[in-house]
């Protein structure tokens, strides 16, 4: 956990917040389940936010501390418990809550599926179980609140596991205005994320990242499928043969990167599958008739622990 503790240099970006000081932290099972929720908790923790991994009524959850005594839960759907694995849910539910002020309750997010055909959904619904968009409205909510201690700035991006900085980019031989920023600025994005890829410390935070590429509504290559098809459409504007013939070939980009996004589609869960998982020591103070998981090699209950 030492690696995950070090601060980047890059000055931009304030230190994370550091990791909970409780027993379990040196405990593999613990950690494996902390890797599984980086994509969560490192977003969070870049915020000044500390967090921990839980043991909610039947899956595991975040609880992140906020600066008012208040505390959020971020868990999978709970009830029924979920098949999918710790840290890959079918949605993300997000309250926030006060031990000693039950008034402060309040749903921030919630795109879990509806068990209820006719029942209204919720917008972030169609979301599912992307932690892009549950950042975003955890970040929209807490600086409501005044409670962000460091709030991301749009040009910030924390980063999986702090790394080497990026080399600041350098202005290229195109046209362009220097004080707009960086020419390059989706390809420095992307060599960007390719460098938290090289950096990643388990394959858990390497599926963490492909997510990113591969989320079939949000991802890279879904948004990426969607310029070409509107290039195309730019294209046919001109209403001339070439630009007939160009929006034909942007089309065809279009339906190959659609293409590859289904093709790699389980590349995620199969990443996130060569982590291996080493098996929690059953504790003495482990309840007997705990609730169970579905068997993944992680413990059915987390190891009571004082705060």
């Amino acid at each position: 956990m030492a690696a995950d503790e070090a601060n980047t240099s890059d000055a931009r970006a304030a230190p994370l917040a550091p990791v909970p000081g409780h027993r379990n932290v040196n405990t593999p099972w613990w950690q494996e389940l902390w890797h599984r929720h980086a994509h969560v908790t490192t977003p969070l923790r870049a915020r000044g936010l500390q967090c921990d991994i839980e043991f909610g009524l039947s899956a595991y959850i975040v609880r992140v501390s906020l600066p008012d005594d208040s505390y959020l839960i971020i868990s999978p759907p709970q009830e029924p418990s979920s098949e999918r694995q710790p840290g890959d849910p079918e949605g993300w539910i997000a309250t926030r809550e006060h031990p000693d002020d039950q008034t402060l309750f309040e749903v921030l997010y919630d795109s879990a599926p509806s068990d209820n055909a006719d029942a209204p959904q919720r917008p972030e619904a169609r979301h599912g179980g992307s932690a892009q968009p549950l950042i975003e409205a955890i970040d929209h909510r807490l600086a409501q609140l005044g409670l962000l201690p460091h709030p991301v700035l749009p040009h910030e991006s924390p980063r999986m596991h702090p790394a080497q900085p990026t080399p600041p980019t350098q202005a290229r031989d195109v046209p362009g205005t220097p004080d707009r920023g960086p020419v390059y600025v989706y390809g420095d994005a992307i060599r960007a994320l390719t460098d938290q890829f090289n950096g990643a410390e388990s394959h858990a935070d390497a599926a963490a990242l492909l997510h990113q590429i591969l989320e079939p509504t949000d991802g890279l290559l879904a948004q990426l499928g969607e310029f070409f098809e509107a290039a195309g459409e730019k294209a046919k504007e001109a209403e001339k043969g070439d630009g007939f013939d160009l929006s034909y070939d942007l089309a065809n980009a279009a339906a190959e990167i659609r293409n590859l996004g289904e093709v790699l589609h389980v590349a995620e869960d199969r990443m996130r599958a060569l982590t291996p998982l080493v098996p929690a020591p059953r504790l003495l103070s482990t309840p007997a008739n705990a609730p169970s998981l579905p068997p993944r090699a992680l413990p059915s209950a987390p190891p009571r622990h004082t705060r």
